[in-house]
C-alpha cells in the first residue's frame, strides 16, 4: 500500500538516545503525522462532529451529536439538550439530559417525543458553557396531506472526491427529509477503491474491521463540512448497504472479508452495526439490530425501508449458476419478506414507496443477468413480490434504489410487459446516482442499454449527484441533479431529467417540467447559540483530541487531533503512577484536523495516559495496552 504525505509532515525516526533526561522502558517506532484533512471549527467545541436528526415521525424525532472529551479518561459526560420551534431557542418545547459514555464512543442520541406533526424544530446540545450548533428537524405529517419532497442519495466514498452533492442539498430549502440508501461510509484502506486525491484519504489507513476501526472511519467522515451541513438542515432516513460493513456482504459473509486474516465475519458485522447505531441518527430497538421499518406521511405515503444486505440475504451465486432459481434463495429473509408483503397488502396510503439498496428490476445483456448481487440474483423472491402486488391490486408502487453509482428510471416488468404502453408493469423504480463513487468511465449510450432492456426509460452511467422525489396525490416525480465536478469543492449542479408515474398507473412518463415547492422553514443557523458571548477568542480551545483509536490497542494507536493554529507539539506517555515512559517533541501541526500514529508494540499491557502539549494547553487521554 503506497501512501503519500506532504513533505513537511515526514518525521524522522527516533531512538532512545534522543529522549534526554528520561529513562525509557519501551522501544517505540516512528510516529507519523499524516496530511491535513479539514479546518478545525474551534467554536464548535466540544461538538466538533456537528449535529444530526433522523427517523422523523409525526410526534417525535431522533436528535444526535458527539461530544469530544476534554480529558478522555473514560469518565461519563452530562449533556443537556433542548428543542424549540424557533431558531433563537426561545420557544422551548422539550428538553432534558443525556449521559455520554465511552461505551458508545461519546455519541449522544435522544428520541424526542411530544412534538407536533408537520412542524420545523430546532435543537442543540450543551456541555458546561459550550453549545453545539443548532440543527433543524422536520416532523412527518398526519391526516390529509398534499405534498412531500425527499432528497435521495447513496454511495459517498470519501476517497473518491468531495461531497459537493451533500452541500447542494443542504443549500436547498424545499425538502422534508433526506433518504440515504446506503454506502454512507466505505471500508477500504487508503488507496483502496480511491481516486487518489491528495487530501481525501481514509482514516484509519487500513481496512475497517474492529469496532474502533469503524468508529474512527465515521469520526473521519463526520468532520467533513458538507456532510455536517446536510445533517444540520435535514432529518435523515437511512439504511445501510454493503460498504458500511464490507463489499458484497450478506448475512453470513462478504466478498471483501477473509476469515483467515480478518477474523470472524459475525464479529466484524456486529462491530460495523454497533458503530452505525452509535454514529447515525437512526431509532434503535434494544436487543434488535434490524433496520427495516415504515414511515408514514399523512394519508399520502407509506415509506418502507428495507434491508437487502444483512438481515437475511444468502450468498450470491453466479449468473449462470443452477442455484439461481432455487426458491429458498432469499435477499430479504423470510421474516422481513412476510412483514413487507403484509404491510403492502394492508396499506391505506396513496403511495407505497420502497427505499432499498440494489436494483430490483431485471437488467440483462445478451439474455443473461448483468449482476447477481442485485435482485437478479434472487429472481424467485422478486417474482413472489411482483405477483403479490398484482394479485392483491396494490397500486402506486415506487422503488428507490442506490448502490450502482448511476441514474435510472425503470418500469418493473412482468411477463408480457409492453414498453410502448407500460402494460404488465408492477410499478416503477428510480435509481439515484452516487455522491462520489465512480460510475462507468466510458460513454455507453442509453440506446445500447435499452436495446437489451426495453423497460429502462432513462439511464446515465457516469455523472455524480443526487435525486429529488416529489410526491403529490396526482403523481410521484423523480428528478436527477448532477454535479459538474467532485475532484474539487464545486457546487455547480445541473438538472438532468425528470420522470413520473401517475396515480393509478404503473409505468414511467417523462416530465416536461421541474417540480416546484415552497421553502420548508428557516434554515438552522451556522453558529452555536450565542457563540459570540460565550467566550473571547483567547478563551476558546486551541487544541482538541477527538479520540484515540483503537483503544484498547495492541501494537499501534492513532491520536485524532485538531488544532486551531500552527504549533510544535510534545507527546508524552505516562503510566498511572505518573512515571514518564515516552516523550516525542517537534510534532508540527498546521491548524487543522490531523493524525499522529504511535507504534508501541513493546509497551507492557496496562493503562497509560497520553498527554499532548501545545505549550499553551495540554490534553490528556487514557489508553489501554492489551
Amino acid at each position: 500500500m503506497k501512501i503519500l504525505f506532504f513533505p513537511f509532515l515526514f518525521l524522522s525516526f527516533f531512538s532512545l538516545a534522543q529522549i534526554e533526561s528520561v529513562k525509557v522502558d519501551t522501544v517505540f517506532e516512528k510516529p507519523v503525522l499524516t496530511e491535513v484533512r479539514s479546518e478545525l471549527r474551534t467554536d464548535w467545541a466540544p461538538f466538533y462532529h456537528g449535529v444530526a436528526s433522523g427517523d422523523p415521525l409525526s410526534d417525535r424525532v431522533i436528535i444526535w451529536t458527539r461530544v469530544t472529551p476534554t480529558n478522555n479518561d473514560g469518565s461519563p459526560i452530562n449533556v443537556e439538550w433542548r428543542i424549540s420551534k424557533d431558531t433563537t431557542m426561545f420557544e422551548i418545547v422539550n428538553s432534558g439530559n443525556y449521559t455520554a459514555t465511552s461505551e458508545r464512543d461519546y455519541t449522544v442520541k435522544v428520541d424526542v417525543d411530544n412534538l407536533e406533526p408537520s412542524t420545523c424544530y430546532y435543537y442543540d446540545f450543551k456541555v458546561g458553557d459550550n453549545y453545539s450548533i443548532r440543527g433543524r428537524a422536520i416532523t412527518s405529517d398526519i391526516g390529509d396531506n398534499e405534498h412531500v419532497r425527499f432528497g435521495v442519495v447513496s454511495c459517498s466514498n470519501y476517497q473518491y472526491g468531495y461531497f459537493n452533492a451533500y452541500k447542494a442539498i443542504a443549500d436547498r430549502n424545499d425538502l422534508n427529509a433526506v433518504i440515504h440508501l446506503g454506502d454512507y461510509i466505505y471500508e477500504y484502506e487508503v488507496g483502496g477503491y480511491s481516486a487518489n486525491l491528495e487530501d481525501r484519504k481514509h482514516e484509519p489507513e487500513h481496512e475497517t474491521v474492529t469496532l474502533e476501526d469503524y468508529r474512527l472511519r465515521y469520526s473521519h467522515y463526520r468532520l467533513d463540512h458538507d456532510l455536517q451541513a446536510v445533517h444540520q438542515q435535514y432529518p435523515f432516513i437511512c439504511v445501510w448497504d454493503d460498504h458500511e460493513s464490507a463489499d458484497d456482504s450478506y448475512i453470513d459473509g462478504a466478498d471483501n472479508h477473509d476469515e483467515a486474516t480478518q477474523g470472524s465475519w459475525h464479529a466484524r458485522k456486529n462491530n460495523s452495526k454497533q458503530a452505525y447505531f452509535e454514529w447515525m441518527p437512526i431509532r434503535e430497538t434494544p436487543g434488535d439490530s434490524s433496520i427495516y421499518r415504515i414511515f408514514e406521511y399523512g394519508d399520502l405515503i407509506n415509506l418502507y425501508m428495507l434491508d437487502t444486505r444483512l438481515e437475511g440475504r444468502v450468498a450470491q451465486v453466479g449468473v449462470t449458476s443452477s442455484d439461481l432459481n432455487d426458491p429458498n434463495r432469499t435477499i430479504l429473509g423470510f421474516e422481513q419478506l412476510d412483514w413487507f408483503k403484509s404491510n403492502l397488502q394492508n396499506s391505506s396510503k396513496k403511495w407505497n414507496i420502497v427505499g432499498q439498496q440494489v436494483m430490483m428490476a431485471p437488467l440483462r445483456a445478451f439474455g443473461l443477468p448483468v449482476n447477481s448481487d442485485q435482485w437478479d440474483g434472487y429472481p424467485v423472491e422478486r417474482e413472489n413480490i411482483f405477483n403479490h402486488i398484482m394479485d392483491n391490486n396494490i397500486e402506486n408502487i415506487v422503488v428507490l434504489t442506490g448502490d450502482i453509482h448511476t441514474s435510472w428510471a425503470i418500469d418493473l416488468p412482468l411477463n408480457g410487459y409492453n414498453s410502448s404502453t407500460g402494460a404488465n408493469s408492477a410499478g416503477v423504480e428510480y435509481v439515484t446516482t452516487s455522491v462520489t463513487s465512480p460510475g462507468l468511465p466510458i460513454g455507453i449510450g442509453a440506446s445500447l442499454v435499452q436495446s437489451f432492456n426495453s423497460h429502462v426509460k432513462y439511464v446515465n452511467l457516469n455523472m455524480r449527484g443526487y435525486m429529488v422525489l416529489d410526491v403529490t396525490k396526482a403523481r410521484t416525480q423523480a428528478e436527477w441533479y448532477h454535479i459538474d465536478n467532485i475532484n474539487t469543492t464545486s457546487f455547480n449542479e445541473s438538472f438532468a431529467t425528470a420522470y413520473f408515474v401517475n396515480d393509478g398507473e404503473r409505468f414511467n412518463r417523462q416530465a416536461s417540467q421541474i417540480s416546484v415547492a415552497q421553502n420548508q422553514c428557516i434554515p438552522a443557523p451556522e453558529k452555536p447559540f450565542d457563540s459570540d458571548f460565550l467566550a473571547t477568542e483567547d478563551q476558546k480551545n486551541e487544541m482538541v483530541v477527538f479520540g484515540v483509536y483503537p483503544n484498547p490497542f495492541d501494537h499501534e494507536f492513532t491520536i485524532h487531533l485538531g488544532s486551531k493554529t500552527n504549533a510544535d507539539l510534545v507527546v508524552r506517555i505516562f503510566d498511572l503512577s505518573g512515571k514518564l515512559i515516552f516523550e516525542q517533541q517537534n510534532l508540527q501541526t498546521t491548524g487543522n484536523s490531523e493524525y499522529i500514529k504511535i507504534y508501541a508494540s513493546n509497551l507492557q499491557s496496562g493503562a497509560y495516559y497520553v498527554v499532548v502539549d501545545s505549550g499553551v494547553e495540554q490534553v490528556r487521554t487514557k489508553i489501554i495496552k492489551l
